[in-house]
């Protein structure tokens, strides 16, 4: 056995001369995998001036360097490359996407909680935005929950301060619940939203959030940062 099983990390034989090559290379493999962060998914042409230790996970149609390495880790040392084969179940963050991916034996899943070889997965996410109150008694924001998703509660910090003709809170919800998510909620700098759902609640068409005023009506400007933290089901991969 000339390597280890998991990271791959070459072994130093015996009676092997230049002993520290091989230990270098050993050290430069452990540092990259061992808390893996991946500058981007899906590369395929090598970077020309990589910072050594820094590591890509290679797509399909390799180029330069990297030929027929597809969908191995490439990490960058003393000018050259390492190549590891990642294996199921290996997390990384991307650091382009600024996200977590798992490896189910084929490719990268992102925000995978669990994972099949199938491709089947569970994932789970939080969708952020930041809303800015327009006057009146309700305002709806943008899209913030997605299609099939299965909301499990929404959180938010008030960014700007609350203003209003009588305001004395909000409540958060969606259209026909305008509480789901929280009611009497603060109106000052940095109170908080943490509003679970009473049970997991589906919702089969991209739905927006709904603010209602209490106690009067918005006027324009305050901020609200909303993140909905909610499940996804991924199919299995086609065969």
């Amino acid at each position: 056995m000339s390597e280890s099983y998991n990271l791959q990390l070459p072994f130093i034989l015996p009676g092997q001369a230049q002993k520290h090559v091989t230990v270098n290379e050993a050290l430069a493999k452990l540092d990259a995998l061992a808390k893996l962060r991946l500058v981007a998914r899906g590369v395929n042409t090598p970077p020309a001036s990589p910072v050594d230790g820094a590591a890509w996970d290679i797509g399909p149609a390799p180029t330069g360097a990297w030929v027929g390495q597809a969908g191995k880790i490439a990490v960058a040392s003393n000018g050259s490359w390492l190549f590891v084969t990642p294996k199921q179940g290996w997390r990384c963050w991307d650091e382009t996407l600024k996200l977590t991916a798992t490896f189910d034996g084929g490719s990268w899943v992102a925000y995978a909680v669990q994972t099949l070889a199938s491709g089947a997965a569970t994932l789970g996410h939080i969708a952020e935005i930041t809303h800015t109150l327009t006057a009146g008694a309700t305002n709806t924001t943008s899209t913030a929950i997605p299609q099939n998703a299965v909301v499990i509660g929404v959180t938010g910090r008030v960014k700007t301060a609350i203003a209003g003709a009588g305001v004395t809170g909000f409540k958060l919800g969606v259209s026909g619940a305008n509480n789901r998510y929280g009611a009497g909620l603060g109106i000052a700098l940095n109170s908080f939203i943490h509003g679970v759902t009473g049970q997991p609640q589906a919702y089969y068409a991209a739905t927006p959030l709904l603010i209602t005023a209490e106690g009067g009506s918005f006027a324009a400007g305050g901020q609200i940062i909303l993140a909905v933290h909610y499940m996804q089901l991924k199919v299995p991969n086609a065969v």
